[in-house]
């Protein structure tokens, strides 16, 4: 980037910083989601759940579905993540 550029640019770089901060955030909340790991420990305390009681079978059928379709994408790439949900 030249001076000239850099100049006429620079009353941008508060957005530029806020569009960076921004993919950092969700880059963040896209790892946590598809952790396989958080995934699992989610599926766990779902059963422990549902053997004390506290869910139906509905219920527990309905969120053991949506958490494992997560753990399916879970063991996609970033990209076909990405591809996948366009």
């Amino acid at each position: 980037m030249g001076l000239i550029s850099g100049l006429l640019l620079f009353p941008l770089a508060p957005v530029r910083g806020v569009s960076w901060i921004a993919e950092q955030l969700m880059d963040a909340a896209d790892g946590q989601i598809h952790d396989p790991a958080l995934i699992r420990a989610q599926l766990s305390a779902l059963n422990q759940e549902f053997e004390e009681g506290s869910l139906s079978l509905e219920e527990f059928e309905e969120e053991e579905e949506r958490l494992l379709d997560r753990l399916d994408e879970a063991g996609l790439a970033p990209a076909e993540r990405s591809r996948e949900t366009y």
